[in-house]
């Protein structure tokens, strides 16, 4: 077994993917990060930065090659942080986004994330039964709230569409020491946070998902505070 557990973190942008790989390095996580703009090297601290396009599927199994290689040990956490959307080239005409382009960003947002599931269930097979799994998937209200906005059409059936599996993951896997969370920051009043998502919030959150304390895998939450439920809509 390694010294530290590995993390893996799939889409590591400068807000919420830099604040989570500071917070599991700051726990004692080795780190890989999975970016567009990835160097496949290790930085100065200690971080492997791997590059990826996650438009593409069948490069995610690559990825969970190169962190074990690279730290002798498959990830016992992964989390899933890309995100796309394609605006309506006719404004707020909702049908005028291209099929193809519903069909790349559904491959961002839901595909290579079950890819990465996957590949994380394969890869904790090789470790420890003690030790907790867990998948964590950035996500937000759109999987319970319409959000009439058009601009979100793409993203809100990924985030849907990766709630649905998400959900069912960990209702069959929980009591075997794996976890699956569908994380969605809110503010206090439950409404969609939007752009306003904080880094350092997802990071504090994240780092206590982990120890699988009794949090649903619907893992809405509010900065400072933590999980908190709120009525459906």
């Amino acid at each position: 077994m390694a010294a530290n557990p590995v993390v893996l973190i799939l889409g590591a942008g400068p807000r919420i993917g830099a604040s989570v790989a500071q917070k599991f390095a700051s726990i004692g996580y080795k780190v890989a990060t999975v970016s567009r703009k990835g160097n496949n090297t290790s930085t100065t601290e200690g971080i492997l930065s791997l590059k990826a396009d996650f438009s593409k599927p069948d490069s995610i199994p690559a990825l969970f090659e190169a962190v074990k290689a690279e730290f002798h040990a498959s990830p016992s956490v992964v989390i899933y942080n890309a995100a796309a959307l394609t605006p309506p080239p006719v404004k707020d005409s909702l049908f005028s986004v291209p099929a193809e382009s519903v069909a790349s960003d559904l491959n961002v947002n839901t595909v290579s994330a079950y890819v990465a599931a996957q590949q994380a269930v394969i890869g904790w097979e090789s470790l420890p039964k003690e030790t907790k799994k867990t998948f964590i998937y950035t996500g937000n209200i759109m999987n319970a709230s319409v959000v009439p906005i058009p601009m979100m059409l793409d993203l809100a059936m990924g985030k849907s569409a990766s709630a649905s599996w998400i959900g069912l993951a960990d209702a069959v896997s929980a009591d075997k020491g794996i976890r699956f969370f569908y994380a969605d920051e809110r503010h206090e009043d439950g409404k969609f946070k939007g752009m306003a998502l904080d880094g350092p919030a997802h990071a504090e959150f994240y780092a206590q998902l982990v120890k699988h304390e009794d949090i649903p895998w619907n893992a809405t939450f509010v900065k400072g505070k933590g999980y908190v439920q709120f009525a459906a809509h």
